[in-house]
């Protein structure tokens, strides 16, 4: 399973000294999430409406991901994404937030 953090680590002689990480996953990991300024892009919404995909389908499709490659990020199985893609699917905060940093996005990009 990867990691669903997308961190480096910097080494001083040999020993790790600081984690980077991008900083929508810090201010998630902080609790200081601030949903605000949700940004979705216009494609991504297009295919909400055209197609009828919920959020989490169309950011998967906007980002060129397959179900299996997000299942694989997600440490599930490609009828578990399948499911949870579902137009009105009710997630759990924390299935949220599991989607979100395997897409790099904001919990709040994926609400609906």
């Amino acid at each position: 399973m990867k990691a669903l953090i997308d961190v480096q680590i910097i080494r001083q002689e040999g020993r790790p000294m600081f984690a980077v990480l991008p900083y929508h996953q810090y201010l998630a990991l902080a609790g200081l999430n601030d949903d605000s300024d949700v940004y979705i892009p216009h494609e991504v919404i297009g295919l909400c409406v055209e197609k009828g995909m919920s959020l989490l389908a169309a950011w998967r499709t906007h980002k060129g991901l397959s179900q299996s490659e997000l299942a694989e990020r997600l440490g599930i199985t490609q009828p578990g994404v399948a499911q949870m893609e579902r137009p009105g699917a009710k997630l759990q905060k924390r299935t949220l937030e599991k989607a979100a940093t395997a897409l790099g996005l904001a919990v709040g990009q994926l609400e609906e």
